[in-house]
């Protein structure tokens, strides 16, 4: 019989293997019931994934960011969606395996596979089910310290500059930065490339906020701006009044370092009102703001910064800016760089004349980048030279017909004249378009003839001038203007085609200028266009003679000046009733006025200066509105008839210095002053006086001491010239000695407080021909000298001699002269040892020019000198070998300063 294997089984391990042969026997026959579950179940899911996709597109069209959360179910649900969408195409295949009415399968192996599959998958579906009830699916998206603004690449030249004001922004102590400029020349560019910059930075700022102000100041705009930076701005917030959003805004920035950016300001923006913490230097602690307080006040924040672009040097002023910077337009290399990019080297190179007319075209832009962008892109096209010749005749004669000008460039200027405050200075501004480009503008000459245009204000009580001075200041502030030094300004060309284009087509029929200022001409071929006219320019050119009779009724100034050859014919003046400003300056052939110039009944400004007249006729009585009179530098003016300056009632300017008059029909320059005496409204003079006894007599009127801005002492016959009574001239500015041989001394009492002697205005000082002259010592009181100029003064040994204060040493101790000096000319100085006792600091002088001095041994310059000023010296070569010096060091210094004449 054969062997009888006995297994014995315990009971728990039976059950256990039974329970895991029927749950996989289950995973089989429950397949079929399972998938049916699985695509109910996952079609109900994808719905509730689709309305909570809704929410989710809803709320990111808002800018708003999805929460971590619903992304990470909203990911699950698609990956459970994908693999169930797979199981779903396969159950035909997997059910028709079963076979014994689904308890069992062909392939039992491949149908448990599936069957646990599907069973994972229904249990992953019914989890998600469970979730995805979001009560928020989105929070808004965190603002950035600072927005990524698009710009153009940095004007070529204002690199250096951004690099500068970035440097003060981030390292200087400066809280408050203002940096104005004309229009169209780059500034919210510069203020762009600043925004930009703090993206790639590691400053450690919380906001850099961008706020647009324009001319059209709204404190609310300004304000949601802010908010929507820090992340305040809703629809609740919009709501609120301007003082409950100033104390929310104060709250955060309070407690934050920030930049604010504002672009484009035209008047103060208030930033106390807007909320914002005044940025400072000084460090203050924090104050603390309860509701319903008032207003915060002016809390101090050392890190914050606050940067602004204006137009205006005077909003600077207004903001209480600690820096400014003046973006400039480009220099001459810089604005031809920035032209090529524009046009292009393919036009530029197209035709071998192209580039040369291209260069007079970019010189036509001032180096204003608008104007040199415009332009440049209008003319990207032009291939030929005769396009370009004609471009550059356009321009200087009807520029805004030229593409783009009239229509982007000047639209964006005249925002500027329209802003000025009123229409007394938006006409003063269009006056300065009467002189060529170019021009150095006296602000004198200037402010004159708005005098005799009826401009100004007569009835000012402090003077008309001084009104004018105030409108120039205005227009420098505005950026309309430049000043050149003290004396001149300018009109920047494209400034000057705006205005010509504001006076010659927006107000036609109120200005009506007609300027050929600088043009070249040599005749006038056609005086009938000027019946119209209102303000006619011919200054600066060729002009010999002009033809005919015009008739002018309307004119109201005539500008012929600097017509060297100009023959002025009887009769021309004849038809100008109207006439209120004549210049006739500088004019080598005007040697007598047209006797039909006593018809100008209405003239109010003559201006014969640098002419060659020889007297002023009889007739000129007639002109009694006459308010401003020029004879500066009338050499051979030798007659003015009695009473004649006296019969000027109305003169507020009155302007002689260095007129060559001797006596003519009256007698002396005593009766001269006697006239001056009756001219109440006098407010400015300049005067020629050739004796000791008519300066006396000249000295002893309030009124003419009050008004004298120059004066020339001219062939004194006196060997000693008492200068103390010049001393308090207040309004002096310019004083000359010209052709006094026998004048050894200029006194002034020592003795008294230095501070008595100030000469106060004196800038400009000129001692000429004045051949027994030892010193100038005087000019040691004159604090604010700019120019010095002393010429063939052969026995002159200093300029200040120290002797005069051996027994003064308390005044010697005090003495700081030449503070302010620029220019200082020696010629014709054979006998010169000194310019001063000791070194001076010379912090502002440009230039020293020396010449037949060979006695000058040392200069008054040492080696701090060298440390304080950039100068120039101008000498002979000889002289300069010569020179001792104070050591080596300063020799050294100052050898790359000299120049040979």
């Amino acid at each position: 019989m054969g062997n009888v294997l006995q297994i014995t089984c315990d009971g728990a391990i039976f059950n256990r293997c039974l329970d895991c042969f029927l749950g996989k026997v289950a995973y089989i026959r429950n397949l079929e019931d399972n998938v049916v579950a699985l695509e109910k179940d996952l079609a109900l899911l994808i719905a509730k994934r689709n309305d909570l996709m809704t929410r989710v597109v809803d709320a990111e069209r808002q800018q708003m960011r999805r929460l971590d959360q619903v992304q990470v179910w909203l990911s699950s649900v698609e990956a459970v969606e994908a693999e169930a969408g797979e199981l779903i195409r396969r159950r035909s295949q997997e059910i028709e395996k079963l076979c014994l009415g689904g308890y069992c399968s062909k392939n039992c192996k491949s149908s448990y596979k599936f069957g646990t599959q599907v069973a994972k998958q229904l249990r992953d579906v019914k989890k998600l089910m469970d979730g995805g009830d979001f009560e928020r699916v989105a929070e808004k998206i965190p603002q950035p310290v600072v927005d990524e603004r698009p710009t153009e690449p940095t004007v070529v030249g204002q690199q250096s500059q951004l690099e500068q004001v970035w440097k003060c922004l981030v390292e200087g102590s400066a809280g408050i930065i203002g940096l104005y400029g004309m229009g169209g020349v780059g500034k919210t560019t510069l203020l762009t490339h600043i925004n930009n910059k703090f993206l790639q930075s590691s400053t450690d700022f919380d906001f850099v906020i961008w706020v647009v102000v324009s001319k059209d100041l709204q404190i609310e705009k300004i304000q949601e701006s802010i908010g929507e930076k820090i992340g305040l701005l809703n629809d609740t917030w919009k709501n609120r009044r301007i003082e409950q959003k100033a104390l929310d805004i104060f709250r955060i920035l309070k407690k934050k370092k920030f930049v604010l950016l504002l672009d484009d300001i035209w008047q103060r923006v208030d930033l106390v009102k807007v909320g914002v913490p005044l940025p400072s230097p000084q460090k203050s602690s924090e104050s603390k703001v309860k509701v319903g307080d008032p207003l915060p006040s002016p809390e101090k924040s050392s890190e914050s910064k606050v940067v602004f672009t204006t137009r205006s040097e005077e909003v600077c002023g207004w903001m209480e800016a600690h820096q400014n910077f003046k973006v400039a337009c480009l220099s001459h290399n810089d604005a031809w760089e920035l032209f090529q990019q524009k046009v292009g080297e393919e036009t530029l190179n197209c035709h071998p004349e192209i580039l040369e007319l291209a260069r007079t075209v970019a010189k036509e832009c001032g180096g204003l980048p608008l104007a040199l962008i415009t332009i440049g892109r209008a003319m990207a096209c032009k291939k030929r030279p005769e396009e370009w010749k004609y471009a550059i005749e356009v321009l200087r004669t009807s520029s805004s017909q030229f593409a783009g000008l009239g229509n982007e460039v000047y639209p964006l200027l005249k925002f500027s004249y329209d802003n000025l405050p009123n229409d007394t200075i938006k006409s003063c501004l269009l006056y300065c378009s009467l002189y060529p480009e170019d021009c150095l503008i006296s602000k004198e000459n200037l402010i004159d003839c708005w005098i005799g245009e009826g401009l100004l204000n007569e009835s000012v009580k402090f003077g008309v001038q001084k009104e004018g001075y105030h409108i120039v200041g205005i227009l420098v502030r505005a950026c309309l203007l430049e000043e050149v030094g003290d004396d001149d300004v300018k009109l920047h060309d494209v400034i000057r085609d705006m205005a010509l284009w504001i006076a010659c087509d927006i107000e036609k029929e109120k200005e009506n200028y007609l300027v050929y200022a600088g043009a070249g001409l040599t005749e006038v071929q056609d005086v009938r266009e000027w019946e119209k006219v209102r303000r006619l320019s011919l200054m600066e050119n060729q002009i010999k003679v002009i033809l005919g009779m015009p008739r002018c009724p309307h004119l109201l100034t005539l500008f012929l000046n600097n017509n060297v050859k100009l023959r002025i014919s009887d009769g021309f003046l004849q038809y100008m009733s109207s006439l209120k400003v004549l210049s006739l300056s500088h004019n080598e052939v005007l040697f007598e006025l047209p006797s039909d110039i006593s018809r100008l009944v209405s003239l109010e400004l003559l201006d014969l200066s640098n002419s060659r007249i020889r007297e002023l006729p009889e007739e000129l009585a007639a002109l009694v509105n006459l308010k401003c009179l020029n004879l500066e530098y009338t050499f051979d003016l030798a007659k003015i008839p009695w009473n004649l300056i006296s019969n000027f009632s109305r003169l507020h300017v009155l302007r002689m210095f260095g007129n060559a008059i001797r006596s003519g029909s009256f007698d002396g320059d005593e009766l001269m002053v006697k006239e001056l005496l009756g001219l109440k409204h006098l407010e400015v003079l300049s005067f020629t006086l050739r004796s000791s006894h008519a300066l006396k007599s000249f000295l002893t009127s309030h009124q003419l001491r009050s008004c004298t801005q120059a004066l020339l002492l001219h062939c004194f016959k006196d060997s000693s010239l008492d200068v103390s009574g010049l001393a308090d001239l207040k309004q002096l500015n310019r004083l000359r000695i010209a052709d006094c041989p026998e004048l050894v001394e200029l006194k002034i009492d020592y003795k008294g407080e230095a501070q008595q002697f100030c000469f106060q205005s004196l800038r400009v000082v000129v001692i000429d021909l004045c051949i027994g002259l030892k010193d100038l010592t005087f000019l040691v009181f004159a604090s604010n000298l700019k120019s010095i100029e002393v010429r063939s003064c052969f026995a002159m040994e200093d300029i200040i001699s120290v002797g005069k204060f051996a027994d003064f040493p308390e005044v010697m101790a005090n003495l700081n002269p030449f503070a302010k000096l620029q220019y200082l000319q020696l010629a014709g100085l054979p006998n010169l040892k000194s310019i001063y006792w000791k070194p001076l600091p010379f912090s502002h002088l440009k230039e020293m020019s020396v010449f037949n001095c060979d006695k000058l041994k040392k200069l008054p310059l040492d080696s701090n000198t060298a440390k304080e000023c950039k100068l120039v010296i101008c000498g002979e070569p000889d002289w300069w070998k010569e020179l001792r010096w104070e050591d080596k060091p300063t020799q050294d210094a100052f050898l790359p300063c000299f120049k040979s004449f």
